[in-house]
């Protein structure tokens, strides 16, 4: 349960540093828009809206999911949709997240010139070309090492290191696992174009003269369709993989989580305290 948590971000602010996560995601942004001053100034007010919003009403929903995983993570895996259940909570609250900054990534779209959207398409292709690298040469077992090296480090950040035996077990398990890098690759660049269909019919409609209200109204509605797009693809062949994908992963979780000794289970059971205290210190603003 508690890799479904990681999967679903929840501790990516604690890990960069919530405190300085309006920072952080401006600049993510701006690495693919490179705003003008106007655009930073406006980027910059609606992030900082967003993470008020979020320490008030996301910060105290994370806080009851944390206390609840620390007795669930002493506990043995009843069953892999156990798993599934949890993480399905996780994407729950990250729906609600971005509900909320829909309107603003809506804004900001808006405000898109032509070159800053060609900008976006190139940065695209960089970050392609390096899941390519990082995932797709090499021989498939370079491959599997590079998906174990990853697995491996994110059942640390809870559990600890593993021993040799879970890392010979973990590697088996994703050996025989349904994900398909190549065909995950192939989706997320068809996600690409849309994203970028819908930053250029927005500036056609905006030099054809429609009206702010009516932009607004396309953005949103783009940006949604987007969302469940991401969510469950409208291409058959993805959207079958992406279950399997997922019931395949619960499984994986589910086998690590209930090998995992004594020693595993205090330290991630310490490990979501730390994670609990540091949300509760969030909520108060300390």
């Amino acid at each position: 349960m508690v890799a479904s948590l990681l999967a679903g971000g929840c501790t990516v602010a604690l890990k960069l540093g919530y405190n300085q996560g309006p920072t952080l995601l401006y600049w993510w942004a701006h690495g693919y828009a490179d705003f003008d001053g106007d655009q930073a100034h406006r980027v910059r007010e609606l992030i900082d809206q967003w993470f008020r919003w979020n320490r008030r009403e996301g910060l105290p929903d994370y806080t009851e999911l944390l206390q609840r995983a620390q007795t669930q993570v002493q506990q043995p895996v009843q069953t892999p949709q156990a798993v599934c259940a949890f993480g399905d909570e996780v994407r729950q609250r990250v729906r609600v997240a971005w509900d909320h900054a829909l309107p603003s990534v809506a804004e900001v779209l808006l405000t898109l010139t032509p070159e800053q959207v060609d900008g976006v398409e190139r940065r695209f292709e960089k970050n392609n070309r390096k899941f390519r690298d990082e995932f797709l040469t090499g021989t498939r077992d370079d491959r599997l090492k590079a998906q174990v090296k990853k697995a491996r480090e994110r059942f640390k950040m809870v559990y600890g290191a593993l021993d040799e035996a879970q890392a010979r077990r973990l590697a088996q398990l994703l050996s025989a696992s349904p994900y398909e890098p190549e065909l995950w690759l192939a989706e997320r660049r068809l996600l690409q174009q849309e994203v970028l269909q819908l930053m250029r019919a927005l500036q056609s409609a905006r030099s054809a003269g429609t009206s702010p209200g009516v932009l607004m109204q396309q953005a949103q509605q783009g940006l949604r369709r987007l969302q469940q797009h991401a969510e469950q693809s409208p291409r058959e062949a993805y959207r079958q993989q992406q279950q399997r994908v997922l019931a395949y992963n619960c499984q994986v979780t589910a086998e690590m989580h209930n090998g995992m000794d004594t020693a595993q289970r205090v330290a991630a059971r310490e490990k979501l305290q730390r994670w609990h205290e540091d949300v509760m210190a969030l909520q108060r603003g300390s």
